[in-house]
């Protein structure tokens, strides 16, 4: 493992929306598509910028239109201002934003190789850890008094002459993955009006706002009864946690290199759409040939998840050498998230989150046979094909299925947690300094199990970046496993 990243800390700021843009106080109750996220750890993006100037001048130029972008920002997504409130007793946890509340931003400086950094081979995972901000937190301990968890947090950092690094924390119960993209889409559209603009004072913060965000809760309907369910689980998991003295919940973890093994890597495989192509021509063959019936929805999603899945299952069996036989008889889960907003007709400025989890199973020894990407493809066909047809159906199993990625043996069992969506057009985030030169996606870090990051590509329309953390050997294995296996795919 090499060194981390060494930064030094240059400043700090608390950012808090223009005064009087904003009510006194006010509070946002959690929906049933909300508590589920209260057992994750944050969401935490690096954003990589080409960015050919000195310290002094990202310092006297530049971060004074960050700051101020970001303030008019917040006027308009608050929430990324507010904490989460945990009450006392069995009470609903709630969203709260006053006047005292801000965003913590850090300024730092790095003297670390930023291309090597903003690279897709393989490269130490500690490594990155310096580039996020702390987002603290108070939910270790006990439940004797009330506590209010920072929702949100950034950190800039200069690599000199070469680059810049927006680093942020985010916790998943505040915003899913489409309003946190139109709050960072935002952000970068003020900041790029102001920077390139010789006056900045004439920037309108209403600009930028396509739609502004509806914070309108009375649109999801909780047909289901699905928000007493899951405030059930939570109040009963977080109290069992707390009688064990645990950290409580995974929103609370405050530890950078939680879980990190010591020869953990990170690297970026790029899948085109002529590999995709290829795959899929592959799996219809081999259907035909063999007179099985082809898999459903044969989607760039799920022949990238299909071939990730195949080849992680694969590198694990290498990496362990066949050690555990009986291993082949166990089940492997692939899990990802479905988009609610389109499949239930909510407006897309909608600010939360409306996302439902889907749970793939197959056995192990079924991947790692011939037909591992017909199988692969056939149950993440189907469960889109089910998810699409009642996304809320088998909901209130949300939280009890996903328990199988946070209490796995991480050394004995395979299964893949899938985070993100190249749908979210990430890489058009533009600050003023063009398209983000590299997107880590580095809570996949974390955790029991393995997991992805699915972005859309930067550089080949149409493809899809997979970002993994894998130990080195494994990695090894899973890179040799993706090229072998695209060749074999004639």
């Amino acid at each position: 493992m090499a060194k981390p990243v060494a930064t030094k800390i240059l400043s700090r700021y608390n950012i808090c929306p223009p005064p009087d843009s904003t009510p006194p106080s006010t509070s946002l109750p959690l929906t049933f598509f909300d508590i589920p996220w209260l057992f994750f750890s944050p969401t935490q993006p690096l954003f990589f910028y080409q960015y050919p100037h000195s310290t002094d001048h990202f310092l006297s130029s530049t971060l004074p239109t960050l700051v101020h972008s970001l303030s008019l920002t917040l006027h308009h997504f608050f929430p990324f201002a507010a904490n989460l409130v945990l009450p006392l007793g069995s009470n609903k946890p709630i969203i709260s934003y006053n006047q005292d509340n801000s965003v913590s931003l850090t300024v730092a400086e790095s003297d670390a190789d930023f291309f090597y950094l903003s690279d897709y081979h393989q490269r130490w995972a500690n490594q990155f850890h310096a580039l996020l901000p702390e987002l603290s937190s108070t939910t270790r301990g006990s439940m004797k008094q009330e506590q209010g968890i920072p929702l949100f947090a950034a950190k800039l950092t200069i690599f000199p002459n070469y680059g810049v690094c927006i680093g942020l924390a985010y916790h998943h119960v505040v915003a899913d993955g489409r309003t946190f993209n139109n709050f960072i889409k935002t952000w970068a559209s003020l900041h790029r009006q102001q920077y390139c603009s010789s006056s900045s004072s004439s920037s309108s913060s209403s600009s930028s706002i396509h739609s502004p965000p509806s914070y309108e809760r009375t649109v999801i309907k909780d047909t289901h009864g699905l928000e007493s369910i899951f405030l059930k689980e939570y109040w009963c998991i977080r109290k069992l946690s707390t009688d064990m003295n645990g950290d409580g919940l995974a929103i609370g973890c405050n530890n950078a290199n939680a879980d990190l093994c010591d020869d953990m890597v990170r690297a970026t495989f790029v899948m085109s759409p002529t590999d995709m192509a290829k795959i899929k021509q592959w799996i219809i063959n081999q259907c035909k040939e063999k007179k099985k019936p082809e898999p459903t929805h044969l989607s760039p999603y799920n022949l990238a998840c299909s071939f990730c899945w195949v080849c992680l299952v694969k590198a694990d069996d290498e990496e362990k050498r066949l050690e555990f036989d009986e291993e082949e008889e166990d089940p492997t889960y692939l899990g990802f998230n479905a988009g609610g907003i389109s499949r239930l007709d909510y407006p897309d400025s909608y600010f939360g989150n409306c996302i439902g989890f889907a749970r793939c199973m197959v056995i192990r020894r079924e991947l790692l046979g011939e037909d591992g990407m017909i199988v692969a493809a056939t149950v993440i066909g189907n469960k889109i094909k089910e998810v699409n047809k009642a996304i809320l159906e088998g909901a209130e199993k949300w939280i009890s299925d996903w328990v199988v990625f946070t209490k796995s043996e991480k050394r004995k069992k395979v299964h893949l947690m899938v985070v993100g969506s190249p749908k979210v057009d990430f890489y058009e985030t533009d600050f003023g300094w063009g398209r983000p030169k590299k997107i880590e996606e580095i809570s996949i870090d974390h955790g029991n199990g393995d997991a992805i990051s699915l972005t859309e590509s930067r550089d080949i329309k149409g493809g899809i970046e997979v970002g993994l953390a894998l130990s080195k050997p494994k990695m090894d294995a899973f890179a040799s496993a993706f090229t072998r296996s695209l060749k074999l795919m004639k």
